[in-house]
């Protein structure tokens, strides 16, 4: 897995996001994510985050071990 691909996964989801992505440790299971995303206005950051994992779906309980968010609305 690459911060390509997760950054394509979001970006189906969330259109127009702006999204970073950073491996952690360089062996693809453990990121950084920086979303800035218009759906996220008048969402708590709970609710944003909840967003980000939908949209990874299957990965968060497979190839994404750990996962760091920053989340906000533009």
């Amino acid at each position: 897995m690459t911060a390509e691909d997760i950054v394509a996964r979001i970006q189906e989801q969330l259109p127009g996001a702006v999204v970073k992505a950073q491996d952690l440790t360089g062996g693809g299971d453990h990121w950084r994510l920086e979303v800035v995303a218009t759906e996220f206005s008048g969402l708590n950051m709970v609710e944003q985050h909840q967003l980000v994992y939908k949209a990874l779906g299957e990965w968060m309980s497979g190839p994404i071990h750990a996962l760091s968010l920053d989340t906000k609305a533009p």
